[in-house]
């Protein structure tokens, strides 16, 4: 086809791209234009100093600022070609109070949010729009709302070819929370959240695209810690190599929307369209 291929990926966060910055790198190495639109500014990550939301010394402006910052060199790493960023509030974890504001990013309407992501679409015309999947395990107030948003605004323009939600395999984060207890790291127990589990199994039973990452795998380890202020005491930096090559070495992809008839299973969120 004459018309260059271009992949648009909608966030929630500053460092939320490169937590799925693998098909990110991996497409800009092939020659794809890739967009990353993100929703908020992240104002409720932490300060420096692990600071934490509502603490004394957390300037969520001062936060929201060196966020954006971090997504433009992560952005860099990454060799996104466009970074679109939305501005709107981050709402904060699902349990948390601060999502009751009306200028929440989860608070603002749908209509509007989608809206302006049809504007981007129509600007950037891209084949495939990823996002988060919305019925997913990880129920973040700002994901749910950034996925629905993107899913409507693809429907709304009608140019995307295909839109997938990312998700992982609750098989694979067993073997992140196995890894990390022999380490003597503490972990979340899945048996105590029944609800969690069984969204995490839905979501991998409905994956239909898994795409090979490997190739890009320290270009998206480089691009996770650009977002030092939020990561580099996180749980992720203790994780043996052998384990994040094969666990965060593919990514998983739920297709639906899909107007080319690629068969699936897929290793390629272009297929179809080459």
């Amino acid at each position: 086809m004459t018309e260059s291929l271009t992949l648009m990926a909608v966030h929630a966060h500053p460092d939320d791209e490169a937590s799925g910055g693998g098909i990110l790198a991996a497409y800009a190495d092939q020659g794809v234009r890739v967009i990353v639109v993100t929703c908020t500014n992240g104002e409720f990550g932490d300060a420096p100093g692990g600071i934490k939301p509502g603490a004394e010394g957390h300037d969520p402006a001062e936060v929201a600022r060196q966020r954006l910052g971090e997504l433009r060199e992560s952005a860099s790493i990454l060799k996104v070609s466009d970074v679109e960023t939305l501005g709107y509030h981050d709402s904060g974890m699902e349990e948390w109070d601060f999502k009751s504001r009306p200028d929440a990013f989860c608070n603002i309407p749908l209509d509007e949010v989608s809206g302006r992501i049809a504007d981007l679409i129509t600007k950037y015309r891209p084949q495939v729009v990823v996002s988060y999947d919305d019925e997913g395990a990880y129920q973040h107030p700002d994901h749910v709302h950034a996925s629905r948003a993107a899913q409507a605004a693809a429907a709304k323009t009608g140019i995307p070819s295909k839109v997938y939600l990312s998700t992982m395999r609750g098989s694979t984060w067993k073997k992140v929370w196995d890894a990390l207890r022999e380490a003597g790291e503490p972990v979340p127990d899945m048996t105590e959240d029944p609800e969690r589990a069984r969204r995490s199994k839905e979501s991998e039973d409905r994956i239909t695209t898994t795409v090979d990452i490997r190739p890009v795998l320290e270009r998206k380890r480089l691009a996770l810690f650009a977002h030092g202020s939020q990561i580099n005491d996180s749980w992720f930096s203790k994780i043996p190599p052998e384990v994040t090559e094969a666990v965060f070495g593919y990514e998983n992809f739920i297709r639906v929307t899909d107007t080319t008839g690629a068969e699936t299973p897929e290793d390629d969120l272009f297929a179809g369209l080459r």
